[in-house]
């Protein structure tokens, strides 16, 4: 489930039919956002399977002018160092400034007969602010196949902060939609006035 929009009334509301530990991660979501006004956010949560045991997670991004908020729920099962299962959040606060990328990968079904504002049936949205970068390295070759010489490394470094899957199948073509607004907003936050 996802959901979008513009007040912090609205935030609230969209956290709690999440129906994901609405009071803890509201509490966390708002400790963070502070007084500052919500330009826009999206809620989503999924569910994943892990040997024996369903796990939840819920992923609140937040606009405001100034900054983009990311908050994480995990729920964790009883392990050695708990005898009941818990939950764990976790916020960040990131200065709209610091966003280096917005990438958003659309796959949309039967390509050659797609029509302007048909909803891809999957939406990637990647944030990334320099926090994490995934990086990539292979041997470098010179072309030539019967080279044996050592040409050292090439790679590349990708930003990979934050990576949100949403497909129409799984979240429904609502947190498709959203998704998409969520990222138009996000995109237009980061343009810098010339």
């Amino acid at each position: 489930m996802a959901k979008t929009g513009t007040t912090t009334q609205g935030l609230r509301a969209a956290i709690e039919r999440s129906g994901y530990y609405p009071t803890l991660v509201a509490e966390a979501v708002e400790a963070a956002v502070g007084g500052e006004p919500v330009v826009s956010y999206l809620v989503h949560q999924e569910t994943t399977f892990d040997s024996n045991e369903v796990r939840r997670h819920v992923t609140v991004l937040v606009l405001t002018d100034t900054r983009f908020i990311v908050s994480h729920t995990d729920e964790q099962p009883a392990d050695s160092t708990s005898a009941s299962s818990y939950a764990t959040t976790s916020t960040e606060s990131v200065k709209i400034q610091r966003i280096s990328s917005v990438v958003l990968s659309r796959v949309v079904a039967d390509p050659e007969s797609y029509t302007a504002g048909t909803l891809p049936r999957e939406v990637v949205l990647t944030i990334g602010w320099g926090a994490v970068s995934r990086l990539d390295m292979e041997p470098a070759t010179c072309g030539d196949p019967n080279c044996e010489a050592d040409h050292g490394y090439t790679g590349s470094s990708t930003a990979d902060d934050l990576s949100l899957r949403v497909s129409e199948a799984a979240d429904g073509p609502d947190t498709v939609r959203q998704t998409l607004a969520f990222a138009q907003s996000l995109s237009e936050a980061t343009v810098t006035p010339s």
